[in-house]
């Protein structure tokens, strides 16, 4: 079986060997770069199961780094390695296309867990993103027109409730951290936002309702995970 491809960009030269050593250890094949520009490089060579960025690196930043890597890969999981662990700086990284953050210092075994959810995630889902009519229950989801159907009822969703319910579908079974929906759909994720997106899902709930099969939960400071029970 080929090994998980592992793409670490960190410009500390020790930090960076340290990090290597033990992903390798654990079977992975990793190639650090020290700058986010080698990174970049090495990303446009070949492709990689998840990146791991630094943020502050000389040559280009972790930031911009990340923006770069969407637009080549728009699936490929993203954790920022960092030590700026203020909450702006955690929207900005979420902004530019991080998946997660993991602020230093942290544990290796933190740092395993992390990428085996991902790698796990990836491959029970589908990496290719579906823009055609998608299923959920007895509903059907288009997504183009945020139109949400049963039967002969169709529910026009608005652009928030259909960003929203897309990026729950998108990931079935696993749960959507708050402050990822927030970033990606709101930009920033203060009280207001954090409430009106409440507002959301319930609204969400409520649209859902006739299918006692599909359940939208709130994991209480965590965030929100959809899934379908008894679904074949």
């Amino acid at each position: 079986m080929d090994k998980n491809k592992i793409l670490l960009a960190e410009d500390d030269p020790h930090l960076g060997f340290v990090i290597k050593e033990g992903l390798t250890q654990q079977g992975f094949e990793v190639s650090l770069c020290e700058n986010g520009l080698d990174a970049l490089n090495q990303f446009v060579k070949e492709p990689y199961n998840i990146c791991l960025l630094d943020v502050m690196m000389p040559q280009m930043d972790g930031y911009t780094l990340a923006e770069k890597l969407r637009e080549i890969d728009s699936h490929v999981p993203i954790i920022f390695l960092t030590a700026k662990g203020l909450k702006e700086d955690k929207i900005l990284g979420f902004k530019a296309g991080a998946d997660d953050y993991l602020v230093k210092p942290f544990s290796m075994e933190e740092l395993l867990l992390r990428i085996q959810v991902f790698l796990t995630r990836n491959r029970k889902s589908n990496p290719v993103p579906n823009l055609q009519v998608q299923k959920l229950g007895s509903y059907l989801f288009h997504p183009v027109n945020f139109e949400l159907s049963l039967n002969d009822k169709v529910i026009r969703l608005t652009k928030k409730e259909g960003a929203i319910l897309s990026m729950l579908m998108n990931q079935p079974g696993m749960l959507i951290k708050r402050e990822v929906l927030l970033a990606k759909i709101w930009g920033n994720d203060d009280y207001f936002a954090g409430r009106s997106m409440d507002v959301y899902i319930s609204r969400l709930r409520k649209y859902l309702k006739d299918d006692p099969n599909i359940e939208l939960s709130n994991h209480h400071g965590m965030g929100f995970m959809i899934q379908v029970k008894n679904a074949t």
